[in-house]
């Protein structure tokens, strides 16, 4: 996708608005020629030179209405600009955030999380800023072609060299393209580089204090904030030259100009009239051609831009960036409906043969891996840690890319994981649960609206209920970062009402009950069992409350099958496991 294919399906996105935010613009560029016509009449009738006979109170009084029709332009221009440049970074921001939750989960984005928040801030406004300016720069070659028809008609030698500084501003501009995208892509990088560091502190910061650590971590933030810097000075001195250059052709422009109406007026072709408009003139095509290699700027720059956000995409079709959808800015938003429930989607057994993912930085990872769930049935993964359990249940799920092997539901092949395992047919609680700043009801149920019922028995499912009970405000208790902190067990409960509430009919569990006490575990899976109205369980752990409840234990060993079965011939005839039983009592 070319930088200008981009920005026009951008542009065409709210074409209606575009074309009244051009309009309002190429007027706005066009206004100064009415006064400039207005002020060469005026001198023209002190020397008696004036082709119409205009008083002086009618001139003052068409000053005065072009004063007012520039105002009211201006104002209609900044309404349309600003409502045109919200929805085109809203479109960009909601495509690009629709991509990256479509994603498996475990690579949604290609780096830190600071990197893509720097891209959806910088980036998105770097668009917005070229294709704004694309409206100016047609009003500013509307002006151009309007004033050039009548300075040439005044005196066409004047008028080479009032546009002669354009033509060195384009040249300038596209010589100087490889080193300014140059210079701007290392300073994006560079501030990339700092806000992910300050999101890895800011998620690390207990582990840093625990292991003494501050001293280096701020040191390695001052080595990336010192390259920013270093960064940014360059791109900023190199765009500063180039304005410099705009600037002084204008001036070197207006010099030549000068010296040419002053010899012209001498031999009396050039009247005091026509020497007013050619200097009036110049202001404006002087902040035209200084905003028109703004504009060659903003337009170079904003390629650094594309690229940056069709990174996020990593690979998929770059016209997902462009799609046009509603952005629901007035009213009320639409109700997230919760997904039908259709025969397709009952399980009644899940097949997996070969799944293979090994992380492209250690090769580690899981091979080969097979296992069959039944409906109704309660399956348990175990294994030391790092033997591939979260990554074989990751890449099952899709949260991370399969490499090889085959899922099947019902006998029928799963080809996108990613979006397949996902409610009514499939719910997950990972092995760290994420909580929101909000009510602990919203947490739960994250958009859908079932009936209470149903949320009564999840969290009973959840064993929540004496929690609730001690919560000021029971679920309308605010939870997470910003109000109640809850427990690593209250947490990992909340997370698992939020997958009972689904009614799903593949419940996979991360580890669930590593935070919970014997009793509390205990009654979690019994009550699991009472109300899972035959959905499978796929389990990881290795607590002995889950092991002795399993129909089947797979046992994981270096990324691979090392035994599966159940519990009592499993402790007769595998060695791995019989080492995991005895460390838990």
């Amino acid at each position: 996708m070319t930088t200008l294919s981009f920005l026009w399906k951008l542009t065409w996105y709210r074409k209606g608005l575009f074309l009244w935010n051009a309009l309002a613009w190429s007027l706005i560029y066009l206004a100064p020629i009415v006064p400039g016509l207005i002020m060469k009449q005026f001198f023209d009738m002190l020397t008696g030179h004036a082709l119409y006979s205009f008083g002086i109170g009618a001139l003052i009084a068409f000053l005065l209405l072009s004063a007012l029709a520039r105002v009211g332009f201006i104002l209609f221009g900044f309404m349309t600009d600003v409502h045109f440049r919200f929805r085109l970074g809203g479109l960009l921001r909601r495509n690009l955030l629709k991509h990256v939750l479509k994603e498996p989960g475990a690579r949604a984005i290609p780096g830190s999380s600071g990197e893509a928040i720097s891209s959806f801030r910088d980036d998105v406004e770097q668009v917005e800023e070229t294709v704004s300016w694309s409206a100016d720069a047609l009003g500013m070659m509307l002006f151009a072609a309007v004033s050039c028809f009548i300075l040439i008609r005044i005196d066409a030698q004047m008028t080479l060299w009032v546009f002669l500084p354009l033509i060195i501003v384009v040249t300038v501009a596209q010589l100087s393209t490889a080193m300014l995208q140059k210079y701007r892509a290392a300073s994006r990088e560079a501030t990339s580089r700092v806000t992910g560091a300050i999101s890895e502190m800011f998620s690390t910061v207990q582990s840093v204090q625990v292991a003494g650590a501050e001293d280096r971590v701020i040191g390695r933030f001052k080595r990336l904030n010192a390259q920013r810097r270093e960064a940014m000075l360059k791109d900023q001195l190199f765009t500063a030259s180039l304005d410099s250059v705009f600037s002084n052709a204008v001036n070197l422009g207006t010099g030549l100009i000068l010296l040419l109406a002053a010899e012209k007026m001498r031999g009396g072709g050039f009247t005091v009239g026509d020497f007013a408009l050619f200097v009036y003139y110049l202001t404006f095509v002087t902040q035209f051609i200084q905003n028109f290699g703004k504009f060659m700027t903003y337009f170079k720059v904003s390629e650094v831009a594309k690229d940056r956000l069709l990174a996020l995409l990593q690979g998929a079709d770059p016209q997902r960036l462009t799609e046009h959808h509603p952005l629901y800015l007035r009213g009320e938003l639409p109700e997230p409906e919760e997904p039908v429930r259709t025969k397709k989607d009952r399980l009644d057994v899940l097949e997996v043969h070969g799944l293979t993912y090994r992380y492209p930085e250690t090769g580690r990872g899981i091979e080969g891996i097979g296992l069959r769930l039944e409906r109704g049935s309660f399956t348990v993964i175990t294994g030391r840690v790092g033997s591939g359990k979260t990554t074989l249940v990751r890449t099952l799920l899709g949260l991370l890319p399969k490499q090889a092997g085959e899922i099947l539901w019902n006998g029928e092949p799963v080809t996108e994981p990613s979006e397949f395992f996902v409610p009514p047919r499939s719910a997950y609680t990972p092995q760290i649960p994420r909580l929101y700043s909000d009510t602990l009801e919203n947490n739960i149920l994250l958009g859908i609206r079932p009936e209470g019922e149903r949320l009564r028995r999840a969290i009973r499912s959840a064993v929540l209920e004496e929690d609730l009970e001690r919560l000021p405000q029971g679920l309308s208790t605010v939870i997470g970062p910003r109000g109640v902190k809850l427990s690593g067990g209250q947490a990992q409960r909340t997370a698992a009402a939020r997958m009972f509430v689904r009614d799903a009919e593949l419940l996979v569990f991360d580890d669930l009950s590593s935070a919970l006490d014997v009793d509390t575990e205990w009654k979690l899976w019994e009550r699991l069992e009472e109300q899972r109205q035959g959905a499978a369980c796929l389990v990881i752990s290795h607590r002995k409350a889950a092991l002795m409840r399993a129909d089947r234990i797979i046992v994981l060993k270096q990324g691979r099958v090392d035994a599966a079965g159940r519990l009592e011939e499993l402790l007769e005839t595998n060695e791995e496991l019989q080492n995991l039983w005895h460390r838990e009592e």
